[in-house]
């Protein structure tokens, strides 16, 4: 599967996730999504993205800040920060995120790295 990076999309992600609109941030997403977190299982699929979000992600109010953006080939990786809560606690964390896109401009593999062991 070879796809086009769009990193409007990949900004796009992190403004929805920002504002707690999951309903546009699943859109940006293919239904065979495989969503891959430090400590954590897989997420796989559009029903379970949906349902982390909506109800599993243990990060709240809080904001993501991208330093960098780069597209090649059917990825776009993003260095950034994040500050908000995490299960109760104020936290500020580094993040390198991939995001995979499919032949139809959906995010079809999204993996994720921070500076913390889980998220």
């Amino acid at each position: 599967m070879v796809g086009n990076a769009d990193p409007d999309a990949a900004r796009r992600y992190y403004d929805l996730v920002d504002d707690e609109d999951y309903e546009g941030l699943v859109g940006l997403f293919s239904p065979n999504v495989v969503y891959e977190r430090p400590g954590q299982p897989p997420i796989e699929g559009l029903s379970e993205l949906r349902a982390f979000y909506e109800t599993g992600r243990p990060l709240s109010e809080g904001e993501h800040t991208l330093h960098a953006v780069v597209a090649e080939g059917d990825t776009v990786a993003v260095r950034g920060s994040f500050e908000g809560v995490q299960d109760g606690e104020r936290v500020s964390f580094g993040f390198a995120d991939f995001h995979e896109f499919d032949d139809e401009g959906f995010i079809v593999y999204r993996h994720s790295y921070t500076d913390r062991d889980t998220v």
